[in-house]
């Protein structure tokens, strides 16, 4: 089965634009390194939680939107690799003024246990 990289990251105020650009950059590279699929999206029912949810999990600060991302890759191995190319690739350096609050991000890599699809 596939293997899922999972990511949740604040996006500073009015920078949807930029970080959406800095995505559309960063999906082909994905891709070129084996990943199968890169999914973008971006909070629109996003609720308070009582004890926990997406804004408090990674410290979102007044004004911040919330992306919630994933990359699906064939197999443990092909993204163990294809991080160890990313990580050495120039072209994920992103930009200097960099939209997403990344020291808050948090992420993980998740065997997929099923995948009922329609």
């Amino acid at each position: 089965m596939t293997y899922v990289d999972g990511f949740v990251c604040p996006v500073k105020p009015g920078r949807r634009d930029d970080y959406l650009a800095m995505a559309r950059e960063a999906a082909p590279l994905f891709a070129e390194y084996g990943a199968l699929r890169v999914v973008e999206t971006w909070n629109d029912d996003v609720k308070t939680g009582k004890v926990n949810d997406f804004r408090t999990a990674v410290i979102a600060e007044d004004g911040e939107d919330i992306v919630f991302s994933w990359i699906e890759w064939p197999d443990k191995a092909t993204r163990d690799a294809g991080w160890e190319g990313l990580m050495q690739d120039e072209r994920m350096k992103g930009p200097q003024d960099n939209p997403m609050a990344g020291a808050r991000m948090i992420y993980g890599g998740f065997d997929v246990i099923l995948d009922a699809r329609k």
